[in-house]
């Protein structure tokens, strides 16, 4: 359907000093979608558990092919857990896929922290990551399941959930792929 993209664009920017948004350019994207998002700069979005579904080794999400302007997910809202995932919907050639990519065998109980460190080694500006994958949940943590009408936003975070062993193992990833400060981030931080 065509709207009026650019009226929408400027009154947008001519009214907020600073909107940072994200393209949620996933699924398909038509040709004015794409050059609408090339034309403002948008980032755009890279999700990791859609990296080994297929053997391409410059599939658009995996993160050797990343451009900066970009931000990378290990999965989404509407995706089962990174956990979830490994145990639940990736086939063997899809693990295979994984375990080449990352250059060992992986385990489910870590498959959460191999997709977060992919992600924060990527050249993307941007690396968010939901809370149920920093805790390394399963398919029943995920937030969201599309078409389905209930049991959805039910997952509840817990203070207590959040170790002191994850928090340190989450500094250091931060720490060590120079992520301690995103571009929407002040000097302050």
């Amino acid at each position: 359907m065509k709207v009026p993209t650019d009226d929408f664009f400027d009154r947008l920017y001519g009214s907020f000093l600073s909107l940072p948004l994200i393209a949620e350019d996933l699924g398909i994207i038509t040709p004015d979608v794409s050059e609408t998002i090339t034309r403002l700069g948008l980032p755009g979005m890279k999700i990791l558990l859609f990296a080994f579904g297929e053997d391409n080794p410059m599939h658009v999400y995996l993160p050797h092919t990343y451009g900066r302007n970009c931000v990378v997910y290990t999965g989404t809202h509407d995706n089962t857990t990174a956990r979830g995932w490994f145990d639940h919907e990736a086939r063997l050639e899809d693990k295979e896929r994984l375990f080449r990519y990352v250059g060992r065998i992986i385990h489910s109980q870590e498959v959460n922290w191999e997709l977060i460190r992919l992600a924060m080694m990527s050249v993307a500006d941007t690396a968010i990551f939901p809370m149920q994958d920093i805790l390394g949940l399963g398919h029943e943590a995920q937030m969201n399941k599309p078409s389905v009408t209930h049991g959805n936003w039910a997952w509840r975070f817990l203070p207590e959930q959040l170790t002191g062993a994850i928090t340190d193992q989450l500094r250091s990833m931060t720490e060590t792929y120079g992520r301690r400060h995103s571009p929407i981030s002040s000097d302050k931080d």
